[in-house]
């Protein structure tokens, strides 16, 4: 993953915070932040005056309150009240978002002001006119339909989107036109995290429970439990071994790590008896459960389909579930590379306690000063099968599911995989309406699925190299071999 400019000052934040927090002098150092993470000249905004301004943004994020409130005050609640659920994952910094242009079509350099005025000929609104040898288009009439785009015979005119708005598959990001911000709709948004890594100025970031995390974890009385991702191969380095990453959640005070591909398994195998009772008896087709971010895609988006999604907790879910069974006093924090877990936390608060990313825990870790490269390994050997490990590759929640519903004595049949939001949609609009025809739809809101997460800290590719070498490392093949499933199959 690209370390930008703008991931460098948001991680600086939270590894500030983190450090203040494990000393005990939160309240009496936020501050310092506002010189410590910057310089005295201005390198991203106008001014000094301004870069403080989106800083303090950040560290309200971080807090998880809301926009605007003192940064003093907000270390205060943060340390003494519960959390402010009621405020969006994702949202938008208020004085960072103010830099990139409204108007979708401009004339380019490659305008040759030829004889037949194509673009003025074509325009319904009137909005174009040569001035000074060249098309000139007047964004008070202009209502964007793009004709002038495409009649212009050199290709002289361009369309160009916020990447905000371009990254958003559910067409959740607005532009303001009054103050010229953006503005995210959450009716529409599904928390997953693209327009956070897509805006060029760090303008989008999403709340943290990072302080919370760390004070939980400094609590000697409760005992605190790791729901470890299986993409957390490759996450630090590819040299650095699980084992490795175990012993740093130990340090930092995890009494207790779990890979959540036993998770998976739970799920493939109730999402394999799911499917085989209602598919094709009750419904035409069913859908994957395990993106959060594709599930609110679907609620929000399509809503008369619903019913099409599976019923199956995600494994994060019943890696929780799980833990709080044999552990109920547990404090279950679930680490990843997804940002719209948080959202599915909020909803599930019983199971899970709390939700950081990759992101996150690498800031926690230089907090303390730990070099995970350089740590001993802990003995760990996960319970999970093959398959279970292999759900955060692309078509990774399939394999599994067929294979179980295979070990059942069934068939899935036709099934098709979806990732992107817009993809998703497609895909499940053309299925319910009988464009294509699967009986399962497996859906990931990120483009190449969990390894490509938005909080994920090495490129997709080499995560998906890593994992699929931790998964052939099982010493389970098939999900219905592993205690767990079992059990599951025979409730």
């Amino acid at each position: 993953m690209e370390v930008t400019a703008t991931a460098k000052l948001r991680r600086m934040v939270l590894e500030h915070l983190a450090r203040y927090t494990w000393e005990n002098r939160l309240t009496d150092s936020v501050y310092n932040i506002l010189e410590e993470v910057q310089e005295n000249t201005p390198r991203y905004r106008c001014c000094v005056f301004k870069e403080r301004a989106v800083l303090k943004n950040r560290i309200q994020a971080a807090f998880g309150v809301q926009f605007g409130l003192n940064i003093i005050d907000a270390a205060k609640y943060t340390l003494t009240q519960p959390e402010r659920k009621d405020l969006p994952i994702m949202d938008v910094l208020p004085a960072a978002c103010d830099q990139c242009p409204i108007d979708r079509y401009y004339v380019s350099d490659a305008c040759r002001h030829c004889l037949t005025h194509k673009c003025m000929n074509n325009c319904p609104k009137g909005a174009i006119s040569v001035i000074n040898n060249r098309a000139f288009i007047d964004h008070e009439k202009c209502i964007e339909c793009g004709r002038c785009k495409q009649s212009c015979p050199y290709g002289a005119i361009l369309e160009i989107h916020r990447p905000c708005v371009r990254s958003c598959g559910t067409g959740a990001i607005s532009i303001n036109k009054d103050n010229r911000k953006a503005e995210i709709d959450q009716t529409k948004c599904v928390q997953c995290g693209a327009c956070r890594n897509a805006c060029p100025f760090g303008a989008i970031d999403e709340r943290s429970q990072i302080v919370r995390i760390i004070m939980a974890l400094k609590n000697k009385n409760q005992k605190m439990v790791a729901l470890l991702a299986p993409s957390v191969s490759a996450q630090f380095g590819f040299k650095v071994h699980l084992g490795q990453v175990v012993t740093a959640l130990k340090q930092i005070g995890f009494d207790e790590i779990v890979e959540v591909g036993v998770g998976a398994d739970i799920t493939a195998a109730e999402e394999a008896q799911e499917f085989m009772d209602k598919v094709p008896a009750k419904q035409k087709l069913m859908t994957s459960s395990c993106c959060p971010a594709f599930v609110k895609m679907i609620k929000k988006h399509l809503p008369n389909y619903t019913h099409f999604i599976s019923d199956t907790p995600s494994p994060m879910i019943s890696t929780a579930k799980w833990v709080k069974e044999n552990i109920p006093d547990a404090i279950t924090v679930f680490i990843g590379p997804c940002i719209a877990k948080k959202a599915e936390a909020r909803e599930n608060g019983n199971w899970v306690n709390y939700v950081m990313t990759f992101e996150e825990l690498s800031c926690i870790l230089q907090s303390r000063d730990i070099e995970i490269d350089k740590l001993p390994e802990t003995t760990f050997e996960s319970e999970a099968s093959k398959f279970g490990l292999s759900f955060p590759l692309p078509a990774g929640v399939t394999a599994a599911v067929v294979n179980t519903v295979e070990g059942l004595g069934g068939t899935v049949g036709e099934h098709q995989y979806a990732s992107g939001l817009s993809s998703c949609m497609e895909t499940v609009t053309n299925a319910v309406e009988g464009k294509i025809n699967p009986l399962y739809i497996e859906g990931m809101a990120c483009q190449n699925g969990c390894i490509d997460g938005p909080a994920s800290l090495a490129d997709f590719n080499i995560i998906k190299v890593a994992v699929k070498r931790y998964a052939d490392s099982a010493k389970t093949q098939n999900t219905l071999d592993t205690e767990h499933a079992k059990a599951q199959i025979k409730k």
